[in-house]
């Protein structure tokens, strides 16, 4: 009880029952506190200051102060020292006291420990930012939303950004926490405040940390590209100290939760991002800051905006990083579509950055081998020829309309073999035809074209006929002119009297 009112209330000519009753005072502390006041000339002379009052009480009444107990552990105090000295628990302390004799409480040597150690009052310091130095980050489960295209109702989460100084914040509800999603959400809230903050706290979520640690914590490479990209630094909070960011926990996420969703019925998600981006311009940015006193869209555009460093000439091409392994057909697999590197990196894990656009590998050491256009849905599969092995490529380019197209270069005898083969009714020759043709890389255009012309001449154009030509250096040889060397074509060998002689006359055949 302060002193200066017992006194005030006793120089005003109050009754001991009046003070009794207006103080909660017992009755006999008061009258003792009359007597005093009384003998000290405080009832009517001028009342000394507050510090000179309060050490006029302790010395000349210190039956005022409360009794003072001696503890039933002090006779163990060096005792008891030594052990906390080594962390031994106040259990474990009671335990060992008790063995030594001790007859006392838990709740004594507690009280001992205690005032051997007194704990420091838990205090908050809070830390103001200059305009533009920071903004703090954080994602916060928002209840269930209906997606708009499926028409399911789905668990989402609330991303908000809030500028550390004005308080100015943008939110964007999400339904999943992945990379990706955490990437494009820093884009659209630099893009909603038109400039980026020098720095960006945030928790330890995987989709930022990798590993989290005080000093050398592991950044995720698409969440450091996107730092680079704009300019800012990240700053993980310590681990289990979400008080770091304390703007965003609860000014931020909080009060999105008890004031935009509070009570709100269910929306689709494309309906609450237009209506929550309308509520931080208006409900958000325009009330009276619990801390600040101010608003914080007013603080925004009228001081901080000048100060976020401007945006660059371009966004950020969200990209996904994966370590992904070549398999032996020559690809890697990323949301289940196919991507080509070199065949020389088969079995090795390749490092695969995943933009809206484009698709990059690179090797273990970062040397780009590979650029595709994203594939749009799974299954597709984006290849480049000279990533497989030579030896397979013609098998696998191989069709129709080139195979003609390639001996028509070549030559006329060349187009009509190969017009020959695949002319065939009843078996697919398609692969033979590509064979006869990759025997110009053995032995020239030209060479092929002579063969095939022999071949014709000869009445036989099969791909083995014109193989035999080359690898014997027949195609070198002329051909014999018409009549020289070629003789009529006979179906059979004997005439047909001798074939047929008993029917037409009797005639044997032996």
């Amino acid at each position: 009880m302060e002193i200066q009112e017992i006194l005030r209330r006793l120089r005003a000519g109050e009754s001991d029952r009046a003070i009794h009753r207006a103080l909660g005072m017992h009755r006999e502390t008061v009258k003792k506190y009359r007597v005093w006041a009384s003998e000290q000339g405080l009832l009517t002379s001028e009342l000394p200051s507050v510090a000179e009052l309060h050490h006029l009480l302790a010395t000349t009444l210190p039956s005022s102060a409360p009794p003072q107990n001696v503890s039933s552990v002090e006779p163990y105090r060096e005792w008891v020292v030594r052990l906390r000295a080594e962390g031994v628990e106040v259990a474990a302390i009671h335990a060992r006291l008790q063995e030594r004799g001790y007859r006392g409480s838990y709740a004594a040597v507690w009280r001992f420990v205690r005032q051997l150690e007194p704990v420091l009052p838990d205090a908050t310091v809070r830390v103001e930012r200059r305009p533009g130095e920071e903004a703090q980050v954080d994602f916060g489960y928002a209840g269930l939303l209906r997606d708009p295209y499926s028409g399911q109702m789905r668990r989402s989460w609330a991303f908000v950004m809030t500028l550390a100084w004005s308080r100015h914040q943008y939110v964007e509800f999400v339904f999943d926490q992945k990379v990706e999603t955490w990437l494009l959400c820093h884009r659209r809230a630099f893009e909603f405040f038109g400039g980026v903050p020098q720095r960006v706290v945030l928790d330890n979520l995987k989709a930022a940390i990798l590993r989290a640690c005080q000093d050398e914590p592991q950044v995720q490479q698409a969440y450091r590209e996107c730092a680079q990209h704009y300019g800012f630094l990240i700053a993980p909070c310590r681990v289990r100290t979400p008080q770091h960011k304390g703007k965003v926990e609860q000014g931020g996420v909080h009060y999105v939760k008890r004031n935009f969703l509070g009570g709100r019925e269910t929306t689709t998600l494309t309906q609450a991002n237009r209506e929550v981006r309308r509520w931080c311009q208006t409900t958000a940015g325009q009330r009276a800051h619990g801390t600040t006193k101010r608003q914080p869209l007013v603080c925004f555009q009228e001081i901080e905006q000048a100060c976020l460093q401007p945006l660059p000439s371009q966004p950020y091409d969200v990209g996904v990083w994966k370590l992904l392994k070549l398999h032996r057909d020559c690809h890697v697999v990323f949301e289940g579509s196919y991507y080509s590197a070199p065949f020389a990196y088969i079995g090795q894990r390749l490092r695969l950055r995943a933009g809206l656009q484009w698709v990059r590998l690179y090797s273990p050491d970062y040397q780009l081998i590979a650029t595709h256009e994203r594939a749009e849905a799974p299954g597709t599969r984006r290849t480049h020829l000279e990533h497989l092995p030579p030896a397979k490529v013609p098998g696998l380019v191989l069709n129709r309309t080139g195979c003609q197209a390639q001996a028509a270069r070549i030559g006329p005898a060349t187009a009509t073999v190969v017009r020959h083969l695949l002319d065939d009714g009843v078996i697919d020759r398609l692969p033979t035809a590509g064979r006869l043709l990759r025997l110009r890389e053995v032995y020239g255009d030209a060479r092929l074209e002579t063969a095939c012309q022999r071949a014709l001449a000869f009445g036989d154009p099969a791909y083995l006929t014109v193989k035999r030509i080359l690898t014997q250096s027949l195609d070198q040889q002329p051909l014999p002119s018409e009549g020289q060397g070629l003789s009529p074509a006979r179906t059979f060998v004997r005439t047909a009297r001798e074939l047929v002689g008993h029917v037409l006359g009797g005639v044997s055949w032996s």
